[in-house]
């Protein structure tokens, strides 16, 4: 049995994978566990080699990841290639890990005992990844975890599950033994059994998620219902503060870029721009020239930016959030509302609490401008609000931008910079209701590994009884 994922924009199959049911799951599971036994043994180099090739494969199917993308998901060639070279960068910043998961001699009050730290590979980890970047968190769901020696089961979206396979084939033509990488395709219908049976497996030892907060809560009150570990990556509205003393057209260039990349279809997606009223009016002119010049277009023909959002539950939630937004005294400053998923970029300027987009996550081509008439209420603002994922912070004064950076509650801050960034080495995570629990360089060894203590006696023992 199979099922269908659509082109968003035309409607026609863009890929049919195996409808996997609940059922499957303890075959799957015993599988990974197989592998598990297998993996766990080989030393550090050799996963290392084997992480090395599957970068190498992957990199080999760029034409077929680009191609899976534009047709699953809408997404332009350009988005899909940096997906790909990051995806590839987190392959090798695992391999470089493989040596690196270290532990520590401790000293013991107790005479002629060695006293020791180790990490040990925890077992099967299962990691469920999103359709917004589909290569970048496919590979980031397992990759460290390969690195520290366990197996894992990737659980594809149902938006783009010939994109999530060809991760595993890469894997599989790298050489990991057999059962060390598996993959779990369903329809969206069954999506939640799927889900439960595989986080109340006994075989599954940690799940990663990234997603919605919504779902996020569900998979962590699953899982700690048999006390399972759980990393989670989730949602987020994040805050781009230009304070009155911002070089404004760098803050343009990566407020544009961060509110629209990829369709503004990112966890690190600028939502909310806290804008210096001292400065706003000039901000918001230039922001209004940047954004219309962006065009929106069907993304197999290469010609626009933007291309097409995921589906049209996307389009009718952005729409709303224009209507109540308006109605309660926004001012549209360029784009406005969409009839398809073809949606253009959108600026709307005096946003304030009453409306629904000052708090909701939109996840589309739109961004809220919010005045501040000082410092201390732009952070505020920036603080206002139950994710805490990104954000960033313009300002000529580093020292400044540092001190406001440290104010903001947000897992990741960048001073001068965008909220849209992502390297393999950094730690990345966020924290209140976008999840908790980080990804990424050594910060990942931690996520997917046990710490255990082990002595060794070295003198005769001496007991009080």
């Amino acid at each position: 049995m199979k099922f269908t994922r659509n082109n968003p924009l035309t409607g026609e199959c863009a890929s049919s994978c195996p409808a996997m049911q609940a059922s499957d799951m303890d075959s799957i599971a015993s599988t990974a566990q197989g592998g598990f036994e297998l993996w766990s043994q080989y030393g550090p180099n050799a996963r290392r080699d084997i992480l090395l090739k599957a970068a190498l494969a992957l990199q080999a199917k760029q034409e077929a990841f680009v191609d899976a993308m534009m047709n699953e998901v809408g997404a332009t060639a350009g988005w899909a290639m940096f997906n790909l070279s990051l995806a590839t960068s987190m392959l090798r910043e695992a391999a470089s890990l493989t040596t690196q998961i270290g532990g520590e001699t401790i000293p013991s009050d107790k005479p002629g005992c060695l006293a020791m730290a180790i990490r040990e590979p925890v077992g099967v980890i299962l990691g469920i990844a999103p359709w917004n970047a589909p290569i970048i968190l496919g590979v980031r769901a397992i990759s460290t975890a390969l690195a520290c020696g366990n197996a894992v089961i990737l659980k594809a979206s149902e938006f783009c599950p010939r994109t999530h396979s060809l991760i595993i084939e890469a894997c599989s033509e790298a050489g990991f033994p057999v059962g060390t990488v598996n993959i779990v395709t369903n329809a969206t219908e069954d999506a939640a059994e799927v889900v439960g049976a595989l986080i109340d497996n006994p075989h599954v030892k940690r799940i990663n998620f990234t997603g919605s907060t919504a779902v996020g809560r569900i998979i962590a009150k699953r899982a700690a219902e048999h006390l399972k570990p759980v990393l989670l990556e989730l949602g987020g509205k994040a805050p781009l503060l230009v304070l009155e003393d911002a070089d404004l057209d760098e803050a343009v260039k990566a407020a544009a870029f961060g509110a629209f990349m990829n369709q503004g279809q990112i966890c690190m997606s600028t939502e909310r721009l806290i804008v210096h009223q001292g400065v706003a009016d000039e901000f918001v002119e230039k922001l209004q020239q940047k954004a219309g010049s962006m065009k929106t277009g069907d993304p197999r023909e290469g010609n626009t930016p933007l291309g097409a959002v995921v589906d049209e539950r996307t389009v009718a939630k952005v729409n709303c959030l224009i209507d109540d937004a308006i109605a309660k005294g926004a001012t549209l400053v360029t784009g406005g509302k969409s009839k398809n998923v073809l949606m253009t970029a959108t600026v709307l300027d005096h946003v304030t609490p009453e409306m629904q987009i000052y708090r909701e996550e939109s996840f589309g081509p739109i961004v809220a401008i919010i005045r501040a008439s000082n410092d201390d209420e732009a952070v505020f603002i920036a603080n206002d609000s139950e994710y805490g994922l990104s954000a960033a912070v313009f300002t000529r004064d580093a020292a400044k931008g540092l001190t406001i950076a440290k104010r903001i509650k947000s897992g990741i801050c960048h001073i001068n910079g965008p909220t849209v960034h992502d390297e393999a080495q950094m730690p990345f995570g966020g924290v209140g209701s976008s999840g908790y629990g980080r990804f990424g360089g050594k910060a990942g060894i931690d996520q997917f590994t046990e710490l255990r203590w082990i002595t060794i006696e070295t003198q005769p023992g001496h007991y009080p009884i």
